[in-house]
């Protein structure tokens, strides 16, 4: 093993791993769609310091991106929403959304797409309102997801959006079995990979996670496929590519104590918890 694989699992033990929704359902406590259902208010909380719920759903026509297995999709549907559908690349959570649903008494307000957010399988100015939380991290082309939202959006329209740019303490959102907060500014991803790879290998869904997480780049190298490294520059890029107009905006820092830092060139990234957009068509 090499000598820097050994140094991440060292410092990683002296660091607690924060409660993860993997580690939650492999621990038969509750299903990954039943904690996102219990934690849907929090991924709209900081929305709330512009809008109130009932804008973002009362009677709306919605879509979630990047839902996975639908829980907060479903969260969202208790707000009286007249159809949402919520929509992800993984085939998997198409049962786990349905039976949370019924067991809800949503059924008839929700659906489940299989699909992807820069090929949205929708006609033009459909939805009242688009929800992307903690998705632009994820997606293979923010540049097309963003405008295949516009494209989706009815006039007037707003596409909500908040996502933790790369450099966050856990940018890596490996933070199932690893605690160490920045450990992608000290290990390569191939130390990162190796250690993920060894942290997960005896859990029942091991492989699981490894094939959610890894693949093989053309150069036969293994690397982190379900992030893109986004930054919070790189995500400012992208928007004159757009045609939506920003109607709030926010970087939230990751305690009051970080605000300055939050807001200093270079090292703000580090300090930040999340960005917050709400755009309109």
């Amino acid at each position: 093993m090499r000598i820097s694989e050994n140094i991440c699992k060292s410092l990683n033990k002296l660091f607690p791993l924060p409660v993860h929704p993997f580690n939650l359902q492999n621990q038969g406590v509750k299903s990954y769609a039943e904690w996102q259902f219990e934690q849907g208010h929090d991924t709209i909380r900081y929305y709330l310091d512009k809008v109130t719920m009932e804008d973002m759903f009362k009677d709306k026509v919605v879509l979630d991106i990047a839902c996975g297995a639908g829980g907060k999709t479903l969260y969202y549907a208790t707000y009286g929403v007249r159809k949402i559908y919520g929509l992800d690349i993984l085939e998997k959570y198409v049962d786990e959304s349905k039976k949370l649903a019924e067991s809800k008494g949503l059924s008839d307000r929700f659906s489940f797409v299989l699909g992807d957010a820069a090929h949205l399988p929708f006609e033009d100015n459909f939805f009242d309102a688009i929800i992307a939380n903690d998705a632009m991290e994820h997606v293979g082309q923010p540049l097309e997801v963003l405008r295949e939202c516009y494209r989706v959006l009815k006039p007037g329209g707003r596409l909500h959006i908040n996502f933790a740019p790369y450099y966050h303490p856990f940018g890596m959102h490996l933070q199932d079995t690893i605690g160490f907060p920045w450990v992608q500014l000290f290990f390569s991803q191939k130390t990162l990979v190796n250690v993920y790879k060894d942290s997960v290998k005896n859990f029942s869904d091991g492989d699981e996670r490894i094939k959610f997480r890894i693949s093989k780049g053309k150069n036969g190298k293994e690397y982190f496929s379900y992030i893109n490294k986004i930054t919070l520059k790189q995500f400012k890029r992208l928007l004159p590519h757009t045609d939506f107009k920003t109607f709030y905006y926010r970087e939230v820092p990751l305690r009051k104590a970080f605000a300055l830092f939050a807001k200093t060139p270079v090292i703000k990234e580090c300090f930040l918890k999340m960005v917050v957009c709400i755009f309109e068509k």
